[in-house]
């Protein structure tokens, strides 16, 4: 798969983000595109993506982000992005271009996008929504507190507003959200998320463990116990949530279609 992608010009999350389940995942026919560049306006403290300035969207992006889905003979294409606060829409129009050349060359194919939050501005998030992807998707990462020392550029409150808004905007929207855990959480704070993320309407949750990516970013403070991790499951479950993965390497995409196919 890497050749091909390296051909197209085209980038994965699953390379750019260090994701430990990148064999298992590449193996099986699976990859999660990065678009927008490499390049991002923030500098998250758990993520390895590399802080910067990034280029103007590249115009033919879309073509080889749907050139390199057909070749791979995806069925279910994951589609993520640096955050790009440096452009009036946050990206969106580029996400938009992108889902339309996936839908012109692979009509049959579902679409999942996990966007950054566009600085909580609804005609941006509108504007994904109107190219009709099938899973709209957006991760809260961890829990508020830890906000200040994880994610000091954004903020808790407006990634719930992001996930609400979708549902206002397109009732019946599939949405999704992700977290990570051993940063320092306690489970009460898990389950105030949880809680938080159904009632934004909120359909699909993942929950997986923090790995520090490099030494440049935060420590891991705890490794959870699988039988941790099988409590979030169950009480995601009950709380409503159509679609749960819980587990030390699950991340926003893995298995991503099985969970849309509602086979998780």
């Amino acid at each position: 798969m890497s050749p091909l992608l390296g051909e197209l010009g085209v980038a994965t999350i699953c390379q750019s983000a260090r994701c430990p389940n990148i064999g298992q995942c590449w193996e099986s026919g699976h990859a999660t595109f990065l678009i927008l560049g490499q390049h991002c306006t923030r500098n998250c403290r758990f993520c390895a993506v590399e802080p910067g300035r990034p280029l103007p969207p590249d115009a033919q992006e879309p073509e080889r982000v749907a050139r390199a889905a057909q070749a791979l003979g995806l069925r279910h294409v994951v589609l993520t992005s640096v955050t790009r606060d440096d452009l009036a829409d946050g990206g969106a129009g580029h996400f938009a271009d992108v889902i339309g050349a996936l839908r012109n060359m692979i009509p049959g194919a579902g679409i999942e996008i996990l966007v950054p939050d566009f600085r909580g501005d609804g005609p941006a998030i509108a504007t994904v929504l109107h190219a009709n992807p099938d899973i709209f998707g957006h991760n809260v990462e961890t829990v508020p507190r830890l906000y200040p020392s994880v994610r000091p550029s954004a903020d808790y409150g407006r990634s719930l507003r992001v996930l609400k808004a979708a549902k206002e905007i397109k009732p019946g929207q599939k949405t999704k959200s992700g977290l990570m855990v051993g940063l320092g959480e306690t489970c009460s704070e898990v389950a105030g998320v949880l809680r938080d993320l159904r009632g934004g309407g909120v359909d699909m949750v993942t929950i997986g463990q923090y790995l520090r990516p490099t030494p440049q970013q935060l420590p891991v403070q705890e490794y959870v116990k699988p039988e941790l991790f099988v409590r979030y499951a169950r009480l995601a479950e009950e709380m409503g949530f159509i679609g749960v993965q819980c587990g030390p390497l699950v991340r926003s995409s893995y298995r991503a279609h099985e969970m849309a196919a509602g086979k998780l």
